[in-house]
């Protein structure tokens, strides 16, 4: 399956920009959509799940345009949508079954079936009698993850899908979608959490603004960032002048005072000494130093 996204814009009423000319090919495997709250995650998620038309542009799924084949592609994709939503007076159960019988699975021992493979497949087996709405947290969006995977799509989108999650759950999470993703579908990850990305996909794009200011592998984000990362040893008394003059991305306790690391083009006044970079510092840096915020 290959996404091919066109000079994609989308205007609001009133005036508001979210999406400014993005153009992205998305193919096979993870592909994650990284960038700051308010940056056009969740527009571009809601287009390409048609929700949403968009001012200008196309969007091509492997031959079926979005707007002339949208029955289609609908049945192509499974969608987990940040603020997910079910309907409260079904057990866990027969909300899953519904969503299956949308799915296309028509037979009732079919369904049975697939129901019964996802509630064990995301750890809900044991509560598949439980009303939804008396899940957990946590519970309640595995359960959204479960009707998006149900029925095998072939384009999975999961917007926002760690947030507010614990760590525990939010590493269920990623090796689930991460077990997708050794398999012939697209995943299509939307997140602003740098982790999600770092721990599931091969490959990226980071958006700020409603425009497409990085594609390509996390490695690569990475590499871009080597040399402008930095460990500072301080003392308690620099912490502050440190904090205003740098973007700091930690600090913690060392027998000498505080070991702090910045991202920043050099150091001065300070010992310090270049680390090397994980995807957050790379993030925190493209942000900075290469983007409009720069200024």
């Amino acid at each position: 399956m290959n996404i091919s996204i066109n000079e994609l814009s989308m205007v609001y009423k009133g005036g508001k920009l979210a999406l400014d000319d993005v153009s992205l090919d998305i193919g096979s495997g993870m592909f994650g959509l990284l960038g700051p709250n308010g940056a056009g995650k969740t527009t571009l998620i809601r287009i390409l799940v048609t929700l949403m038309k968009a001012s200008s542009g196309s969007v091509d799924f492997d031959g079926l345009d979005l707007l002339k084949n949208r029955r289609e592609i609908r049945s192509m994709l499974g969608y987990l949508p940040q603020d997910f939503r079910f309907f409260s007076k079904l057990k866990t159960w027969e909300f899953l079954d519904y969503v299956a019988s949308l799915a296309g699975l028509r037979s009732t021992k079919a369904r049975n079936l697939a129901v019964d493979e996802m509630l064990e497949q995301v750890g809900l087996f044991d509560v598949r009698d439980r009303q939804a709405n008396k899940l957990s947290g946590g519970m309640k969006r595995r359960l959204g993850i479960a009707q998006a995977l149900i029925g095998h799509p072939k384009i999975i989108v999961v917007d926002e899908p760690t947030t507010g999650l614990d760590p525990e759950e939010r590493i269920r999470f990623r090796n689930l979608i991460a077990d997708m993703g050794h398999k012939d579908v697209t995943i299509i990850l939307s997140t602003h959490i740098v982790g999600d990305i770092s721990s599931t996909c091969h490959n990226m794009a980071l958006l700020d603004d409603g425009r497409v200011v990085f594609r390509g592998a996390p490695a690569d984000l990475i590499e871009m960032t080597r040399g402008h990362v930095w460990r500072i040893e301080a003392v308690e008394a620099e912490l502050e002048d440190i904090k205003s003059k740098y973007s700091v991305i930690s600090s913690f306790p060392s027998e000498k005072g505080w070991e702090v690391n910045i991202v920043g083009e050099s150091v001065e006044g300070y010992p310090a000494e270049p680390i090397d970079p994980n995807l957050e510092d790379a993030y925190v840096y493209f942000m900075e130093h290469h983007t409009d915020r720069k200024n």
